[in-house]
């Protein structure tokens, strides 16, 4: 079975253009989706995020109405609650690519306060890309690309990737908020942008690059993730 390792955000805020801090982290589908079946297929996963801390989960995305209902909502808490992994995180700057079959960053607004613009995240984004092993981002996770910049240039441009969009942002009322938007630093990096309707699944596979737009994407991206591993 492989090994993969999930990077995560390790922040509990998001600055907004105001100053103002929006309490955020990982959204909960996201990690405890592929979690799931990634582990219930047997493969074994490694936590990283800055500094080794314990990754902070968006309580919003525990809500039963972001969640889809009161039930998943529950599930996706016990999910959580069972995963060890997410109870002793190794630093991000000690993880090697080496090390893993495969790598996977959820989303939530988190990384777009630190893997934004975490060296550590950006040389094994890199390194990840080039090694031709799987990589899967998903919703507002590619923020980590932005690290990858060297000189101007990321090795991520001309790749097809998706991620949260302008409008899903907007649709939040965290879009004139926002200090910068995801699409726009995307579209800015060189990617070649592309997106679904708002909230509906949506994955890009380009080369070994697996890319989703939104939280219901996550689901889709750990189907098509366990069929390449």
């Amino acid at each position: 079975m492989a090994k993969l390792l999930f990077v995560m955000t390790g922040t509990a805020y998001w600055t907004l253009k105001d100053g103002t801090r929006w309490a955020t982290g990982y959204w909960a589908e996201e990690f405890a989706a592929p979690y799931k079946a990634l582990t219930q297929a047997g493969h074994q996963i490694e936590v990283a995020t800055p500094g080794g801390v314990v990754p902070n989960v968006d309580m919003m995305s525990l809500r039963p109405e972001m969640a889809g209902n009161a039930q998943t909502a529950l599930d996706l808490e016990a999910t959580i609650r069972s995963a060890e992994e997410m109870r002793r995180p190794i630093k991000l700057a000690d993880a090697r690519l080496e090390d893993y079959d495969a790598v996977y960053l959820p989303g939530g607004h988190g990384p777009m306060e630190d893997l934004s613009a975490d060296a550590d995240a950006g040389r094994l984004l890199t390194a990840a890309l080039a090694s031709g092993k799987p990589l899967a981002i998903v919703c507002h996770a590619p923020a980590a690309m932005l690290a990858t910049r060297v000189r101007g240039e990321s090795p991520f441009a001309g790749y097809r990737v998706s991620a949260f969009t302008n409008e899903e942002e907007n649709a939040l009322d965290l879009g004139p908020r926002a200090p910068w938007l995801l699409e726009d630093a995307l579209v800015d990096l060189g990617v070649d942008f592309t997106k679904g309707e708002p909230w509906k699944p949506y994955t890009v596979v380009d080369r070994n690059l697996y890319t989703g737009q939104n939280p219901a994407s996550a689901s889709v991206l750990a189907e098509r993730f366990l069929k390449v591993l």
